[in-house]
């Protein structure tokens, strides 16, 4: 009989790595920027290998625990960055007007910051559940253990949230913009 060996520490974490670094990046990317995602993607990772040695797989999924550090750094990064904030495109929509054209890659990307603006209506927590089961693909119960809340919480703060974006889209139309 053969026995198997045990991976190594570096093999396992290159494993969670790859097995994660999509969805953590896909629930940052549904807050910030391309850059800011990928920056506090990499920090996410930074972090996880650091912290390691403390992860309890008895609490939470691997998935769960490091998209609770990247919601972690998400919040710290918006705590920078409350007090850089540059021109509304509500307030001046003539920039909005001479920097799009109908193919242009500024129109793809100021139709994201559209979303975000949607997104903005909502409270944190519903746009933490969000960005966890659409951006990162996380299940409910995932999503539950990383928010410490019940499945069945999770599914009618996604389900609230779902509506009342319908109901700001329907209310307000001029919130269509671009998109």
């Amino acid at each position: 009989m053969r026995l198997s060996r045990r991976p190594s520490r570096d093999e396992e974490l290159r494993a969670v790595y790859q097995e994660n670094v999509a969805a953590v990046y896909a629930f940052l990317a549904y807050s910030v920027s391309r850059d800011t995602a990928e920056d506090l993607t990499s920090a996410t990772f930074e972090r996880v290998l650091r912290s390691w040695g403390s992860f309890d797989p008895s609490r939470s999924s691997v998935r769960a625990w490091i998209l609770v550090i990247a919601r972690h750094l998400l919040a710290d990064h918006y705590r920078r960055q409350r007090h850089r904030a540059g021109p509304s495109l509500d307030e001046h929509p003539v920039i909005l007007e001479t920097l799009v054209t109908p193919d242009d890659a500024t129109a793809r990307f100021l139709e994201a910051e559209t979303a975000k603006s949607w997104l903005s209506e909502l409270s944190q927590r519903e746009r933490d559940v969000l960005a966890m089961r659409y951006g990162a693909d996380m299940t409910a119960a995932e999503i539950a253990r990383a928010l410490d809340l019940t499945e069945a919480n999770v599914h009618q703060i996604n389900s609230r949230a779902l509506r009342r974006l319908r109901q700001l889209l329907t209310d307000r139309p001029e919130l269509m913009g671009n998109a």
